[in-house]
Formats: structure tokens, sequence, C-alpha cells
């Protein structure tokens, strides 16, 4: 291999890593197998030390202990009944508006995505708790399905995003930055979903029935409690990291004691809850660092080769603009999204096209926020969209994959024109940023 040149590398890289994977090899498997051939044939035995130094370098970032303190506090939350709590609420105040239960879903999504940082939390959690409810008021079952689907996938876009954390880990950018970043579009998306589900609703309003029941004005104040716990922690949390008093890592344990604290006060703790929690982030991190090591393997071998440089010299050779290479690069991850995961696809393009990103003049901060938007769209994107599996493990029988995945379509137009939105408007993403930092 050290006679070919550096684009017949990539080629050779990437299609094994992609064959590998469709052979049903774990991503870490693929990245690890692919970089360790690659080593050997390009630099020989000592090409292999670079796995050596890769997790050395990967491990030693304290940036990494936020993740599994990120996903503690969210399992602890999601498992201590906050959601069923938070939807009682919704239901008081919304539920006589025709869609009401549908808003408040996505307003329930957005504080579960400020709570705990990953979209299956809110996907897994309202599909047990909401998708039946709303199924017994007569709501629409698309509607109802799509409405979880894609406001489960705000955990993307609105802090503290675990995606956001790796992505800041492998392009060097702020944390912080990045969850100020995301916050304005993630509001913007969850209004946008708002806006489309009162104009269905309005214009059909069997999609979503006013609920029968009435309560009171002290009833529906009295509900109000139920958002001073999260309220604060969500405060706190994000306080600490976008006002720069504590790093993310920092601000992760922060989260973690509180959201045990609710869940101790609220007499919600439990050893089998506790077993549980621990249980499912360590199996979780386990995925993720080794995902990691086998990236930075990767990368360092495909960057060591210049390779990196490859896409640079086509876009110089072509005479590309470079809002058609940031265009290119958003269809890829569309792409990508339909058969690759979140992490997986993070892992393997950051590296490549950060640099290219930084090259053309752009705000990395604004371009990290797309690729986010990008990551909520692919995990409603049939045929292989994470959050349409997640619903159709707890939906209802009556509720068929069919179903799921028509309901994702219209809410992927609404996730691509907030793309559209941020990317023609880069103050959206930028302007709170521009205000702190």
């Amino acid at each position: 291999m050290e006679n070919l040149d550096p684009l017949a590398i990539t080629g050779i890289m990437f299609a094994s890593m992609l064959v590998l994977m469709a052979l049903g090899a774990p991503l870490a498997w693929a990245l690890t197998i692919c970089g360790i051939g690659s080593a050997y044939a390009i630099y020989g035995d000592g090409g292999l030390d670079l796995l050596i130094s890769s997790t050395f370098s990967a491990m030693d970032n304290f940036l990494l202990v936020a993740l599994p303190l990120f996903i503690f506090m969210g399992l602890v939350l999601q498992r201590s009944g906050i959601t069923d709590d938070l939807f009682e609420m919704i239901h008081k105040l919304m539920g006589r508006l025709p869609g009401g239960l549908g808003i408040g879903t996505v307003v329930i999504c957005a504080l579960i995505a400020a709570m705990a940082g990953v979209s299956g939390a809110a996907t897994v959690s309202l599909g047990i708790i909401a998708l039946p409810a709303m199924l017994s008021r007569g709501y629409d079952k698309r509607l109802v399905t799509g409405t979880i689907m894609a406001g489960g996938a705000l955990g993307f876009l609105i802090p503290p995003s675990v995606l956001m954390i790796i992505y800041a880990f492998l392009s060097r950018d702020s944390v912080g930055k990045l969850f100020a970043a995301g916050l304005v579009p993630g509001l913007m998306l969850a209004g946008i979903y708002i806006i489309y589900i009162l104009i269905r609703c309005r214009i059909n309003p069997t999609l979503g029935p006013p609920a029968e029941e009435q309560f009171t004005t002290s009833e529906k104040l009295k509900s109000l409690r139920f958002l001073i716990a999260p309220g604060l922690l969500i405060f706190t949390v994000l306080g600490c990291i976008i006002g720069g008093v504590t790093s993310p890592s920092e601000a992760s344990a922060i989260g973690a004691f509180g959201a045990l604290l609710i869940a101790a006060v609220q007499r919600r703790v439990s050893w089998d809850m506790l077993r549980y929690v621990m249980l499912s982030t360590t199996k979780l991190m386990g995925m993720l660092m080794w995902i990691t090591i086998a990236a930075v393997f990767f990368s360092k071998i495909y960057v060591g080769v210049g390779a990196g440089m490859v896409v640079g010299e086509l876009i110089e050779d072509y005479d590309l603009s470079p809002n058609l290479v940031i265009i290119a690069m958003l269809v890829a991850y569309f792409i990508l999204g339909m058969f690759l995961d979140d992490f997986a696809i993070v892992f393997i393009t950051v590296p490549l096209f950060v640099p290219i990103v930084k090259d053309l003049g752009f705000d990395t901060t604004w371009f990290a926020v797309l690729f986010i938007l990008s990551m909520q769209s692919a995990y409603l994107t049939p045929p292989f969209g994470y959050n349409l599996f997640y619903m159709r493990s707890v939906a209802p029988k009556s509720i068929t994959i069919v179903d799921i995945y028509w309901a994702a379509l219209p809410f992927v137009a609404l996730q691509i024109l907030g793309l559209a939105l941020v990317f023609m408007f880069p103050q959206i993403a930028l302007w709170l940023p521009s205000l702190i930092f």
C-alpha cells in the first residue's frame, strides 16, 4: 500500500470498514481491524505502536468523564418517574386544547433532553407513558408516534447532549460553546413541531381531540410543582457549564448527584433502580470507549498518510463553492444516517470534515449545530433510524412498522426545514455563544 496514493488508501480503508460492518461486525471491531491492517501494510511492525498511543491519547482526556455521569443522570431521572409527573402536569394544563397533549409531549421531550442528554430516554419513556394515554383519547396514531420520535430526537441538540460532548472531544471545540449554540436551534425546532401539530389539529380536530376531563385552576397550579425539581436541575447544570462556573465534567457530577437527590426526596430510590442504572451506564460507556479508541487509531492512520488532504484537493480541483461543499457534507450525513448510528458517523467523519470546514473559513461551532441537526434527521430516517426501533419496541401491536415509517416522514421534513434555517441564518446558532463567550 506504500505506493498507493491517498485517494486509493481512502477507498480501501473505508470500503473495508463498510464491508465488515455489512457482515455484522461491531463498529469498534471494524475500525480496529481496518486500522491494524492499514498500519501494518503502510508502516510495518512500527505502525502497530499507533494503537498503544491512540489508546492513551483517547483515554487521557478529562472531558470524557462527563459522558458516564450525564448518562447516569438521565437514567436516574427516567427510572424515578419524573416523566410520569411531567405528563400528568401537561395533561392538566393543555389537555383541553386540540392537539394539546401532542404539544405538551414536545415540551416534555425538550425538558427530558435538557436533563438526560440522549435521544432514547424521551422516546422510550413517552412511548410507554404518553402513547397509550393519547391513543385512548382518540389521537391519530401516526401523529402521536411521529411527535414522540421527533421530540425524543431533541436530546441531540438541547444541552447537555452526549453527542455534542463526543463531537467536542474529536473537534477540540469548547463544550460550553457548543451547548450554548445548540440551545436556540433546539427550542426553535421544538417550536416548529408545536406549530405543525397546532395547524394540523386546527384543520382536522379528529387528529388530536380535546380531553374530556376538566380541571380547576387550583389543580392546574398545583401541577406546576412537578416542574420545580427538574427546572432547578436543568438551570444548575446548564448554568454551570454555559456560565463557565465549572467544566462540563464537574457539572455532570453535580447533575448526577442532583438526580439522585431528586429521586431520594421523592422516595423513589431502590436497589433495583440503582442496579439497572449502573449496569446500563456501564454497558453504554463500555461500547463508547471501545469505539473511541478504535476511531482515534483509525483517524491517526488516515490522517498520517495524507488522505485527509484528498477532499481538500478535490475541492480545489473542481473549484467548488464553499456553500456547495457544506451542502455536500450534509447530504453525506443524511445518507450515512440511513445506515449507521450517530456515534459511528461522528467518529468517522468529524476528523475528516472539521479541518475542511476551518480551511473554508466557516465557524466550526455553526457546523457542529448543522451536524447535530443532521443526526436528528438520521434518527428518524428509514430504514434504520434508531428512534423508529425505540418506538417499535414500546408501541402496541396496532401500530405497525409501516405506520411508524410514515409517521416519521413529516417530522423529517420539519427537521430539514430547521437545518435549512440554521444554514441560511447562522446567527440562530451563533447568537447565544457570542453573548456569553
